[in-house]
């Protein structure tokens, strides 16, 4: 067991480094290339540092894991607004672009219902996980179009979030970043998947619980470190950007991918659709207050997140240890957290409509 522990934590410290790495070299590639930093901003960013998840959810299809793959999507998913968004709002109110607010926010609500109802049947087939990875081209080529249009002032906002060193100016030294970021990653997720199913036979856990926790958790480290960092650097609209863009590619192409890798689809568990899967849908609509309350994710709109993030925990462990307490608990789930998200949302416009008038 402490060899998978160790294996675990060897696995995670590479993948974090080598999205790091890849994250530099094709930031700067692109910058080279011509490519506008609006699209690198919105794309290479956060899709990179969604790249662990990548990593470990096609290495976990092709291992014959599928629910671990799965179970990190939606873990991470669930993680990236809950406890990313809560922990950066408690450091500094969130202010959003309003791009994020009418475009991103909005898409990827839909890219999650649309992945609930995918999964309604059962299984993920091979030719809707094909579109979903036609979908994040189509939304990369869309968002490229739209780059060319932005206002010079975007762009220069986006383009300040770059590396500026001199050394990795040259593509050659892009392009060597690039390739050590990947293996970084292809070897961190095999260390990572082996540990977390070899976790998942000695307690008995399923691996849909373990990728929906731990190892949902471990590959969102990068979008932790970057929306912290964010937060705390001022930056506050990337804190959110980068958590949204990550959901999107999360979905569309992880999942899409590693579909396709498995070569026939990804089963879905009873326990996905009957209830993460809602959650994953329901986190996404919890972003919608702000579009409503005038671009802002207040501190105490943070604390609720997080609090919403330790009950879901708290339930994913009660479940998995079919504890007697866990009736009582989701009475409490249903009795306490779904009355709070309604009176989050009133008071959060009523506190918006006081600030226009």
């Amino acid at each position: 067991m402490l060899q998978q522990v160790l294996m675990f934590a060897l696995g995670l410290t590479v993948l974090v480094v080598g999205a790091d790495v890849l994250v530099r070299g094709a930031s700067r590639l692109a910058v080279s290339f011509g490519v506008s930093p609006l699209v690198v901003g919105l794309t290479v960013v956060a899709f990179g540092t969604s790249a662990p998840e990548m990593a470990v959810s096609v290495g976990s299809a092709l291992a014959g894991s599928p629910d671990l793959a799965l179970g990190n999507v939606v873990g991470s998913n669930i993680c990236n607004v809950l406890l990313i968004l809560g922990i950066s709002a408690l450091i500094t109110p969130l202010l959003v672009d309003e791009q994020i607010i009418r475009q991103e926010i909005p898409i990827m609500i839909g890219v999650s219902a649309l992945l609930v109802v995918m999964a309604l049947d059962g299984h993920l087939g091979l030719v809707e996980s094909i579109v979903l990875f036609a979908l994040v081209i189509a939304y990369t080529v869309f968002l490229i179009v739209q780059s060319r249009r932005a206002s010079k002032a975007v762009q220069e906002e986006f383009g300040t979030d770059l590396p500026t060193s001199a050394w990795d100016r040259h593509w050659a030294v892009q392009v060597g970043l690039i390739a050590t970021g990947l293996v970084m990653l292809i070897v961190g997720a095999d260390w990572l998947v082996e540990a977390a199913v070899a976790f998942a036979r000695a307690f008995g856990v399923s691996d849909l619980v373990v990728g929906l926790t731990v190892v949902a958790v471990g590959t969102s480290m990068p979008e932790i470190a970057t929306s912290i960092v964010a937060a705390m650097r001022g930056q506050r609209d990337i804190a959110v950007g980068n958590v949204v863009g990550s959901n999107i590619f999360n979905i569309l192409a992880v999942l899409g991918a590693s579909g396709i890798a498995s070569g026939t689809g990804l089963p879905v568990s009873e326990a996905a659709r009957n209830f993460d899967l809602w959650v994953m849908l329901a986190v996404a609509f919890a972003c919608l207050p702000i579009m409503i309350t005038g671009r802002e994710i207040a501190r105490w709109e943070g604390g609720v997140f997080l609090a919403y993030y330790a009950a879901y925990t708290a339930w994913l462990v009660l479940q998995a240890q079919q504890h007697t307490s866990l009736p009582a608990f989701s009475g409490i789930m249903l009795g306490y957290v779904m009355p709070l998200t309604v009176i989050t949302v009133v008071v959060s416009i009523v506190r918006s409509n006081g600030r226009r008038a």
